[in-house]
C-alpha cells in the first residue's frame, strides 16, 4: 500500500491496475477496505483508494477534522498523483467529498457514481427515527464521547448494525485497528458531529448546497446512483432518491438489493457489476 506525503502529513492509498482512473473514496467511519470486494470487479482500469486524512493508516495530524480538512488533503492527493478525467464513486463522506471535489474541478471528472450519501442538506424528517437520535446523541456533548469511548462501539456498531450481516470478529478487527486509543478516534467523532441537518453545521450545509448547483447543470458528466432497501441508519430513501431523479442532471439510478448503510459489505458484488456497466454504456474506461 503506498504513501505520499501531502500538505504536513501523509495519505496512504491502494492503487491497482492500468486505464482510466477510478478513485473510490470511503465514509465514516471506513478505510479504503471498504472496497477490497468492490474493486475486482470493476475490471481493466486503475483503482485507486485512498485513506482519508486522519483514517485508516493515513497521517493523523492535528487539525480539527471538518470537511474543509477533509477536502484540503484530498486536493493535495489528488494533486500530487496528477490525476485527470477520473471516475468517483463514493460512500457517505466519501460521496460528499467526490461531489465536492467534482464541482471545483469540473474539467477533471469524467464520472460520479454514489450511494449512501448526502446529495443535499438534510432536514429531520429525512432521517429514520434511529439516524435522528444516533445522531443527537453524537452531538451531545459527552454522549458523543462515549461513542469512541471504551472498545470503540463508533466503529462496533457500524459494521454489527449498520449492515445486514453483521461482520465477523477478524474483519471487524481490522476496522478497529487504525484507532487504538480515544485520540485517534477523534476524527470519527468530528464525521459524525458534521451531518448537515436542520441547517447546522452551517458551514458544511454551505458546501453541500454548493455542489448541488454542480450536480443539477453538469449533463455532461454521467451520474450513477446505486440505491439498496433495509437501510437502517442514514441513507437515500426512496423519497431521496426521487429527489435526486428530479434535481440531478444525466442520473442513472440502479437498485441493487438489501443491505445496510455499509453497504459495501451487503452487496459489494452488485455495486462493481453496477458500476462496471454503467462505466462500459458511458465509455468511461
Amino acid at each position: 500500500m503506498p504513501t505520499i506525503d501531502v500538505l504536513d502529513s501523509a495519505l496512504h492509498y491502494e492503487d491497482t491496475g492500468t486505464g482510466t482512473p477510478f478513485v473510490l473514496l470511503h465514509g465514516n467511519p471506513g478505510t479504503s477496505r471498504t472496497w477490497r470486494n468492490v474493486a475486482p470487479g470493476l475490471g481493466a482500469v486503475r483503482v485507486l483508494a485512498p485513506d482519508l486524512i486522519g483514517m485508516g493508516r493515513s497521517g493523523k495530524p492535528d487539525i480539527a477534522y471538518s470537511l474543509a480538512d477533509h477536502a484540503r488533503y484530498l486536493d493535495a492527493w489528488f494533486d500530487a498523483l496528477g490525476l485527470d478525467r477520473v471516475v468517483l464513486v463514493g460512500h457517505d463522506w466519501g460521496g460528499v467529498l467526490a461531489f465536492d471535489w467534482a464541482a471545483r474541478h469540473p474539467e477533471r471528472v469524467a464520472g460520479i457514481a454514489f450511494f449512501e450519501t448526502f446529495v443535499r442538506p438534510l432536514a429531520g424528517d429525512d432521517l429514520t427515527p434511529q439516524a435522528r437520535e444516533r445522531s443527537r446523541l453524537l452531538r451531545t456533548p459527552g454522549r458523543g464521547e462515549e461513542m469512541i469511548g471504551g472498545d470503540n462501539p463508533l466503529v462496533r456498531t457500524a459494521y454489527t448494525g449498520g449492515v445486514r450481516t453483521p461482520l465477523p470478529e477478524a474483519e471487524l478487527a481490522e476496522y478497529l485497528a487504525p484507532y487504538p486509543t480515544v485520540e485517534s478516534r477523534r476524527p470519527l467523532l468530528a464525521w459524525a458531529r458534521q451531518i448537515p441537518i436542520d441547517g447546522e453545521p452551517a458551514e458544511v450545509v454551505a458546501r453541500v448546497a454548493g455542489y448541488g448547483t454542480w450536480l443539477a447543470q453538469s449533463p455532461r458528466v454521467p451520474k450513477l446512483l446505486l440505491t439498496f432497501t433495509g437501510s437502517p441508519t442514514l441513507g437515500i430513501t426512496a423519497p431521496m432518491a426521487a429527489w435526486c431523479a428530479a434535481n440531478i442532471s444525466a442520473l442513472t439510478t440502479v437498485p441493487c438489493g438489501e443491505a445496510g448503510h455499509h453497504a459495501a459489505e451487503d452487496r459489494p458484488a452488485e455495486i462493481a457489476a453496477a458500476v462496471s456497466a454503467w462505466a462500459d454504456a458511458h465509455a468511461l474506461r
